[in-house]
């Protein structure tokens, strides 16, 4: 519920912010408003209020909201009104020039919003993150997946594609939109080169989780049940020390000499409550003993500093403005075909489901801001029922001089509409198809 409360909030301050950069333009230039939407209406409004011209409500359905402005083909699909002559306070009888900027309004708020929260975060409890060169000291350890397209543990991360990147929640991202990754391997040069198969590979199994810091202490964090270790009674919080009598630096040199004792019987020094113990246990068919490792927190790695509100204000628009270029290369990575990239877009249950489950002020900020910068790119796609789209209209007429039609008009935003309803319903129901499956196999 938690993070249903949360998603519905992020959504909530979005729409009605968005919303309202399209309202504010529209009256600035004496336009008519007829509907002001949080949520899709279809059918039925959970609360409706009158105001002047303006009916105030909220729809049923959380799919976004809408302005509904006199003289415009929108969300509504409403074109009886097109059919009298225009009227001075709608939309179609204003100039272009205005019509593009209420189009570009609710962009406009998104970005200012996403420069707002950036900029009272920094300056209140600090700009914060994970800084890659902390985080990489004894370099990374990669799964299986980082360790198939050319990773090998211990590697780190010295650029891509050129640039250094001190944010490790970036560079990380910067590898799967990059498409040279330069290593340090163990003091020499390696050149990676992804194909987009190989990112396919890394985005359908491990995702942004197929590189962690590399661990020295290997720290039980729980036992399997059934498993190999649970028979020779592993416990919670168990430091293993040594395998035969072999110490290890680090997990993955464990786990790859483990590894070569498939089916053997091994012997382990531990570490229980601060008492040395010696167990013996049995490696399982696939070379483990079943017990999943405790990794360490990326918050020790974190550093965070605290700006003024003189520094914080450039430092939000730099960082809204990476936000805006990370959506450009997401958005090109998911028209690549061969990654698959479009399999990993989610709808609002997808995300709502990877949101934590308590209550935490400051990541659901952040989030919004994150998430603020993502609506505004996608409201600029020059895709028929986006304002993106109404916006290329709009600007081609303004280039020839000729102004497309209202019928014609009708017919685009229907084609629109259409489009982004199909692909609204393929996400919500790869998501809700996901949900169920994960709910069915915890049975």
């Amino acid at each position: 519920m938690i993070q249903l409360a949360q998603i519905l909030f992020i959504l909530s301050v979005l729409v009605i912010l968005h919303e309202f950069g399209h309202y504010i333009t529209a009256k600035a230039f004496k336009m008519r408003i007829e509907k002001f939407y949080l949520f899709m209406d279809v059918g039925f409004s959970l609360v409706k209020k009158k105001i002047g011209d303006t009916e105030w409500g909220i729809g049923w359905l959380p799919l976004g909201g809408y302005v509904k402005i006199a003289g415009m083909i929108d969300e509504s699909m409403d074109t009886e009104q097109l059919k009298s002559e225009a009227q001075p306070w709608e939309f179609r009888s204003k100039p272009a020039w205005q019509r593009l900027i209420v189009m570009l309004g609710g962009i406009i708020v998104n970005i200012i919003l996403a420069w707002f929260i950036y900029t009272v975060m920094y300056a209140t409890v600090g700009q914060k993150y994970i800084a890659t060169e902390k985080i990489q000291e004894k370099g990374l350890a990669f799964g299986e997946v980082g360790e198939k397209v050319g990773f090998k543990n211990g590697d780190k991360i010295v650029s891509v594609d050129g640039k250094t990147q001190p944010k490790f929640n970036w560079l990380i991202i910067d590898v799967l939109l990059g498409n040279e990754v330069v290593l340090d391997r163990n003091g020499q040069k390696v050149v990676l080169h992804l194909t987009d198969e190989q990112k396919g590979l890394i985005l359908g199994s491990e995702g942004k989780n197929f590189v962690k810091p590399r661990l020295q202490t290997i720290s039980i964090d729980s036992v399997t049940p059934n498993s190999e270790a649970a028979k020779a009674k592993l416990q919670k919080g168990d430091v293993i020390k040594a395998l035969n009598g072999q110490k290890f630096s680090f997990y993955d040199l464990f786990a790859e000499d483990l590894a070569h004792h498939k089916n053997d019987s091994i012997t382990l020094t531990i570490e229980r409550n601060k008492n040395p113990l010696t167990i013996k246990a049995k490696v399982s068919s696939e070379g483990k003993l079943g017990f999943i490792y405790k990794i360490q927190d990326k918050l020790d790695f974190q550093i965070t500093t605290k700006l003024s509100l003189a520094e914080a204000i450039p430092a939000a628009v730099k960082e809204s403005w990476q936000m805006l270029v990370y959506n450009v290369k997401q958005f090109k990575l998911i028209l690549k075909p061969k990654t698959e990239a479009y399999k990993q877009v989610k709808s609002p249950i997808g995300i709502a489901r990877q949101l934590p489950d308590t209550w935490d002020w400051e990541f659901v900020w952040n989030f919004t801001a994150l998430f603020s910068i993502g609506l505004a790119f996608m409201n600029l796609l020059p895709i028929p029922g986006l304002d993106g789209g109404h916006a290329l209209f709009t600007i081609v007429e303004m280039v020839t001089g000729k102004k497309l039609s209202d019928k014609a008009a009708g017919y685009v935003q229907t084609a629109g509409m259409v489009i982004l309803l199909s692909l609204m319903a393929l996400t919500f129901g790869k998501d809700i198809y996901q949900w169920i499956v994960e709910i069915i196999s915890k049975k």
